[in-house]
């Protein structure tokens, strides 16, 4: 008898030390608390806007048989037209656009090359090889934002259908 009332004791014992712990139970599981710092860093949505289209002029084709003869404007502008087979005249442009967004911010640029299209024949195309910049960090919040230029070239043949190449370049800009 005594040994059921030592168990009955402990089972007592045991259910009030439960009751107790249900309402802290920090201090029944030997719990820890570690604090951490949180934040969030707010900018402002990315807006773009096309200033001015690529245009690589005039470009007048050599006689006789020939390949791979590139004509390229770079980003800054400058135009490479050094094979003899090709002879590059009128206005060049290269494509600018300004970005504006959250200062200090590096924004990803992406622009894929471009399938240009013969106007006057559209199974002939050539394919303009894009020459952007990967990446620009915005010097100011907003306006005025921040401007880019993209170039490109492409690759001549004495076989390339004359006519006016046309095609659309798609730049994506992202934080």
């Amino acid at each position: 008898m005594e040994r059921h009332l030592r168990a009955a004791s402990a089972i007592i014992s045991g259910a009030l030390g439960l009751l107790i712990c249900v309402g802290s139970i920090e201090t029944c599981a030997g719990a820890a608390t570690v604090t951490a710092s949180v934040s969030v860093q707010n900018v402002k949505p990315l807006e773009i806007v096309k200033l001015t289209d690529l245009d690589l002029g005039t470009v007048t084709l050599g006689s006789g048989l020939w390949s791979n003869a590139t004509v390229s404007l770079t980003r800054a502008g400058v135009l490479t037209c050094a094979n003899a087979n090709l002879t590059c005249t009128g206005a060049t442009s290269v494509a600018s656009y300004n970005v504006q967004g959250s200062k200090q911010q590096t924004i990803r640029i992406s622009a894929p090359d471009v399938t240009l299209v013969n106007q006057s024949d559209s199974t002939k195309t050539l394919t303009l090889t894009i020459d952007a910049p990967t990446s620009i960090t915005l010097a100011n919040s907003g306006f005025p934002g921040s401007n880019f230029s993209v170039g490109g070239s492409v690759v001549l043949n004495s076989t390339t259908p004359a006519g006016t190449y046309v095609g659309t370049m798609n730049v994506t800009v992202d934080y």
